[in-house]
């Protein structure tokens, strides 16, 4: 038999030449018997394939592709609605056949302008719903498809799980209750759903009685339990926190020959440990050994710590040196476990020594590390070893740890200790910390020691630092506190030609510091500075002026600052009107002292205990025991209760004595020795 080669049929050429995008090819073979009779026959290709070699269709990618770009490209009228201006100049081009803008009109348009058949394949809905980044374009996209495609269309189990997955990653209010509807509808439309459904459900949700549910669809459904269905489970229990079930799923899937990986060992290991379910734990820790599942330094750290909390450092010392043995370098969290395990059963110094191993190979200890050593060490009087720890690791002791040191240090009353530390830090290092300054002057403050707290301030920008408003309020505050108005006034005037700019609670510490110290007029003169500056007076400002003035007879001067903060819109409060009435009670001006009181209570202001108190001392002093017993039925109604003032006052009514016996009670509002008379 002879057979002619191929040949290539050329189009034929009309007026017009009409290119394709594919040059079509067609066969012909002949044969020729030896009678001399000729058969021929054209022979054209055969069409692609339309399903691969496992019975599944071949997704059309390009098809996927377009209709992914027309769902998420589509024009979204409420994206013109946010501008008029916009909508006025540049109106939205809409095609005329969808004039909403719908991309899901769009992509139905498009679809029968193809005429396919089928417009879309379950495997291809799938990839585009992949596609999808907007899980509500996703979901509109899914329920849209019955409409897109023919009434008798329904999704099925793959389409399903696409929906669920792309759900269980999304940040969703209320994507819970979308997830449980839709498993709804695909039991009410006959859907059985896979295996890989109820690992989407189990791994999102995290309540027990849908964990539960979850376990029951495997029954239902008739599917069988994998490994990697196990270990969803097991997680599952682990996150809602209950761990007994999620050990029993643990035994169960041993049974069945499954096995955990590596990370959902360590994650059953540390619930187990943080239980104190020691036993289970080392179970589960040999299991997975006989299982060549290979610790990891996570598996090691949470063992080692587990024998530490149980007072058992040897045997995490077996386990560190274990791990080290299999290649295995530890890192910080692994170092510092074991530091901490053998700190707290008191083996300082082996801890010291495993402190000096993790330098060596270069591991960088962090605050935690120096916390526990400074707790231990702090409880066992032992804090002289911290210097061969700081020593150890000086090459790491950066500004930061020394300023945490130094912190700690002064919280827990280790004042001298702290100064040393900040005496290193201030040698070692050029630059200093703001924290550690602040937390020393501090400290200085607290101990009284006013002329080193000045010298620090003084000096701190030797080290980079300008000292802020707070640093100066702080000293300010202790040197109004113990009268120290010399180096209050020295220390404001380097303020105000150094910096910083004085605030309010500067002025209000100034204000009160020198009204304390008898100092009216720089009280006064303070007032005005803060009166021309940007900060405006505040309540405080005038009540401390307004205590300072009246303290010391200048009770008409009170009165009038006291106007003058209402004119500014400032309402008085508690402590305004009770200092006031104390200004004129002292001076036996009982009608205005009265008068202020219902003044108070007229505005809503709300007496407390002590205005009472002063009300009552004011009465009593004057004779007006009847008025006094009414402002004792008043204080009664008002739900307070009395204090030992209270009844002094009372007991000198009762005995009707005004004798001029003076008992030196300290107000806790105005800070003026309040004399009840027995």
């Amino acid at each position: 038999m002879r057979r002619r080669p191929f040949r290539r049929i050329v189009p034929a050429l009309g007026a017009t030449l009409r290119r394709h995008y594919a040059t079509k090819y067609t066969a012909k073979i002949t044969s020729t018997s030896p009678t001399g009779k000729t058969l021929s026959a054209e022979v054209s290709p055969p069409k692609p394939l339309p399903y691969e070699t496992r019975g599944y269709p071949i997704p059309r990618r390009h098809l996927i592709c377009k209709a992914t770009q027309i769902l998420l490209q589509s024009p979204n009228p409420s994206s013109y609605s946010s501008s008029t201006n916009a909508r006025r100049h540049h109106p939205p081009q809409l095609d005329p056949t969808n004039p909403t803008g719908d991309p899901l009109v769009s992509l139905q348009s498009y679809l029968s302008s193809l005429h396919l058949h089928p417009p879309l394949t379950h495997s291809e809905i799938s990839e585009i719903l992949k596609s999808l980044n907007c899980p509500s374009l996703a979901l509109r996209f899914f329920r849209f498809c019955p409409s897109l495609l023919s009434p008798s269309f329904r999704h099925d189990a793959f389409t399903y799980n696409r929906l669920l997955h792309l759900l269980s990653k999304s940040t969703l209010p209320d994507k819970l209750p979308l997830i449980r509807g839709l498993v709804a509808e695909m039991e009410q439309a006959g859907t059985r759903g896979s295996i890989s459904t109820v690992n989407i459900l189990i791994g999102v949700l995290e309540d027990m009685k849908d964990l539960d549910w979850c376990v029951g669809l495997v029954k239902k459904w008739g599917l069988k339990m994998t490994g990697y269905t196990y270990k969803c489970l097991v997680q599952a229990f682990l996150r809602s926190r209950d761990i007994d079930k999620g050990f029993g799923v643990y035994l169960e899937m041993k049974r069945k020959g499954y096995k955990l990986d590596i990370f959902a060992y360590n994650m059953l290991l540390d619930s187990l440990a943080k239980d104190n379910k020691v036993d289970q734990a080392y179970k589960v820790y040999e299991d997975m050994k006989r299982r060549h599942c290979e610790p990891d330094e996570y598996t090691y750290t949470i063992m080692m710590r587990m024998m530490g909390k149980r007072g058992k450092p040897d045997e995490a010392l077996l386990l560190f040196e274990e791990m080290m043995s299999k290649g295995i370098s530890p890192g910080l969290v692994a170092y510092n476990t074991m530091i901490e395990a053998l700190l707290l059963s008191r083996m300082i110094g082996k801890a010291i020594l495993l402190f000096s191993r993790m330098v060596e190979k270069e591991c960088s200890p962090n605050e935690f590390t120096y916390s526990v050593f400074l707790n231990v060490l702090a409880a066992e009087g032992q804090l002289h070893k911290l210097d061969q720890v700081v020593e150890a690791s000086k090459e790491y002791m950066n500004r930061g740890i020394y300023a945490y040191l130094v912190r700690t240090l002064n919280k827990l009353g280790h004042a001298s200790e702290a100064h040393r530390l900040f005496c290193k830090m201030w040698n070692y290092h050029d630059r200093g910390d703001k924290f550690a300054v602040m937390s020393m002057l501090e400290r200085l403050c607290s101990a009284r020691k006013t002329t080193e707290a000045i010298d620090l301030l003084g000096k701190v920008h030797e080290k980079g630092i300008q000292p802020d408003t707070m640093m100066y309020n702080l000293v300010f505050s202790t040197l109004g506190k113990f009268k120290q108005i010399s180096h209050l006034h020295d220390l404001y005037e380097k303020m105000k030609h150094a910096g910083p700019l004085p605030d309010i609670f500067t002025y209000n510490i100034l204000i009160s510091s020198f009204g304390r110290a008898g100092e009216v007029d720089k009280a006064l003169q303070i007032f005005e500075e803060l009166d021309n500056s940007d900060c405006k007076p505040d309540i405080v400002s005038y009540n401390s002026l307004i205590n300072c003035l009246g303290k010391y007879g200048n009770l008409d001067e009170a009165h009038i600052k006291f106007r003058e903060m209402q004119e500014r819109g400032l309402n008085p409060d508690v402590v305004t009107y009770s200092t006031l009435i104390e200004c004129f009670g002292k001076t036996d001006k009982v009608e205005m002292a009265s008068r202020l009181f219902d003044e108070m209570l007229a505005v809503g202001c709300s007496p407390n205990i002590v205005t009472y108190n002063i009300l009552l001392d004011c009465l009593e002093r004057s004779g007006r025991t009847g008025e006094a017993v009414d402002m004792y039925a008043k204080l009664k109604q008002q739900g307070l209760t009395p204090d030992s003032i209270t009844y002094a006052v009372l007991e000198r009514l009762q005995n009707g004595s005004h004798k001029k016996v003076r008992v030196r009670r300290k107000n806790p509002i105005t800070g003026w020795i309040v004399s009840p008379l027995r």
